[in-house]
């Protein structure tokens, strides 16, 4: 097919559900991701039963957000196999002209599915480190891969999404939570009560592990709105 654009990378472990994501988010209407076959990789971390995972939970995520998950595919195979690549490439190409651009047949405009998308990108850390354990699965059996992630667990998922907020009555303006901060949401200065910027923050609990445990400031919420 002549309307894929390929992406290399060293290993399709490399892939990150942010990535994923961003395309869609960019207008891509399907994404393809082929890998080394399963129990032959060239590494021994064996990234492709990361992949595997990343992929089933991207597609439970387009699912919940209300895109079609067969806009996704991934699909394992060897270098010597460019046959195999061209007719899989060639059916999931087939498989995206019926869904149609991004959106059209799921009902959404432009507007509402970016959205929904760069709401879940935002998300993308907290996302990974509540199914970390899942992800690190090497599955075996495709009847396997449907179970892995349920629907009933995305939407827990998202109702449930932690946020993080520091109580400025315990806040010792200590700056430690601050410094480790990967993102720069935390405003403040010496002697001066830090805050979460809520937008900013990615829901890492950097800060919630950072604070000194004789202060106990930084404070762990789920299911209602930052005092």
């Amino acid at each position: 097919s002549t309307e894929i654009r390929l992406i290399r990378v060293m290993c399709s472990g490399r892939i990150d559900l942010d990535f994923v994501l961003r395309a869609f988010s960019n207008g891509m209407d399907g994404v393809f991701i082929g890998g080394c076959r399963l129990n032959e990789c060239n590494y021994i971390t064996h990234g492709n039963y990361h992949a595997l995972t990343t992929a089933l939970l991207c597609k439970r995520i387009l699912e919940y957000i209300g895109l079609d998950p067969d806009r996704l595919r991934i699909e394992f195979m060897s270098a010597g196999e460019g046959n195999v690549f061209t007719e899989v490439v060639n059916q999931f190409s087939k498989k995206i002209k019926e869904l149609g651009p991004i959106g059209i047949r799921e009902g959404l405009d432009r507007e509402e599915w970016r959205s929904r998308l760069e709401d879940v990108r935002k998300l993308v850390p907290y996302i990974k480190m509540a199914t970390r354990e899942k992800l690190e699965s090497r599955l075996t059996k495709k009847e396997e891969y449907d179970a892995l992630f349920t629907r009933e667990e995305i939407d827990r998922l998202f109702s449930e999404v932690v946020s993080y907020y520091i109580d400025p009555e315990l806040c010792k303006a200590c700056m430690i939570c601050q410094r480790k901060c990967p993102v720069e949401a935390i405003d403040g200065r010496k002697n001066q009560i830090h805050v979460i910027d809520q937008d900013t923050c990615i829901k890492c609990g950097t800060c919630f592990e950072a604070c000194p445990p004789r202060f106990g400031a930084v404070k762990k919420m789920t299911g209602g709105p930052v005092p």
